[in-house]
């Protein structure tokens, strides 16, 4: 699974609900939700 920064805990989490998304500039991300605060987390993963 994909773990992203959740910016309002201020710790690593595994995202929930995880799906990737290809941004404007080609650039893959990861987008969810945290599962502790359900706050969006957003990791960008690379080139696409």
């Amino acid at each position: 699974m994909a773990e992203g920064r959740c910016m309002k805990c201020k710790k690593q989490v595994e995202i929930k609900n995880a799906e990737d998304v290809v941004m404007k500039n080609k650039m893959k991300a990861i987008k969810g939700e945290c599962p502790d605060c359900g706050t969006k987390v957003f990791r960008i993963v690379g080139k696409a």
